[in-house]
């Protein structure tokens, strides 16, 4: 059985005040989740607003990404199947900053 189907990400950032926050949206046609992510910019640092953008939008598609696993396991254990085992690692810039 072949089967196609699109899904489509949406992806904005606003930067405001040293502060970058992006939205990432996933749209599967009968659902949609909505991931965010933040990056702030040191005072002591040389502002660069596309590391913000880069810093940001990752963070938005990983709580994305985290969403969308997390239904699938939900869905996965409602026809009586296994969950894919969760691995963290560690992360990127400030732990701070990562939430």
């Amino acid at each position: 059985m072949t089967r196609t189907v699109q899904w489509t990400v949406g992806l904005s950032l606003t930067e405001d005040e040293g502060t970058t926050r992006a939205r990432a949206e996933l749209d599967t046609g009968t659902s949609t989740l909505t991931g965010k992510g933040t990056a702030r910019c040191n005072p002591s640092d040389v502002d660069v607003p596309v590391i913000g953008d880069e810093l940001a939008a990752s963070r938005a598609m990983k709580d994305l990404a985290a969403q969308l696993m997390r239904e699938a396991n939900r869905d996965m254990e409602a026809v009586g199947a296994g969950t894919v085992p969760q691995h963290t690692g560690p992360g990127y810039g400030w732990p701070e900053a990562v939430t």
